[in-house]
């Protein structure tokens, strides 16, 4: 969750105790709206064993289709 962290700090230019509160709103969030078997994997997600989170990231959501398409 470090990485994720450090990430929005910078994107956002806050301080990192501000972005981690903000995500971990966010995974607050996910792990309620998503069907269990996705919500089960966010913390081995978040863990950082074994490659970047956005890897592992891509690799998970990649099941769950392309984007909405639009009309």
């Amino acid at each position: 969750m470090d990485e994720l962290v450090k990430l929005v700090a910078g994107k956002l230019g806050i301080a990192d105790d501000k972005a981690k509160l903000a995500v971990e709103t966010v995974v607050g969030f996910l792990k309620k709206k998503l069907p269990a078997p996705l919500a089960s994997q966010i913390d081995g997600l978040l863990s950082g064993g074994g490659g970047g989170i956005m890897g592992k990231a891509a690799g998970l959501l990649k099941g769950l289709g392309g984007p909405p398409e639009q009309k």
